[in-house]
């Protein structure tokens, strides 16, 4: 095991102190993880590309997942004032830091998918 991650997952008083739990806090929910990929694979997507995209979500979570990344600074949203509406997401520069983990996520799956 390497230093930092020793560091990262070492024994703590209370779980909610730990980078673990904090991390878990911002990306934790049945789509989020799935909504930063799909913003990272089109870097830049509208509300409906990315719902037609997803084709699993509903417009109420969509939308709710969408604001709860934005709280987090995790993707940026866009709005443009024209009518009709025209509203584009991406990923912020701290969301572009959790590819990484995503990219991690992806060939722990590929490894081990069965």
């Amino acid at each position: 095991m390497r230093t930092e991650e020793k560091d990262c997952l070492k024994e703590v008083e209370r779980f909610d102190k730990t980078g673990f739990n904090y991390t878990l806090s911002l990306v934790n929910g049945k789509y989020k993880l799935t909504v930063l990929y799909a913003i990272y694979r089109h870097k830049v997507i509208r509300f409906n590309a990315l719902q037609k995209y997803l084709n699993m979500i509903s417009h109420k979570t969509l939308s709710g997942v969408l604001k709860e990344l934005e709280r987090a600074e995790l993707i940026i949203r866009k709005e443009y004032p024209q009518i009709p509406p025209k509203v584009e997401y991406s990923l912020s520069k701290r969301g572009e830091s959790f590819i990484p983990i995503l990219y991690a996520l992806c060939e722990w799956g590929e490894k081990y998918r069965k």
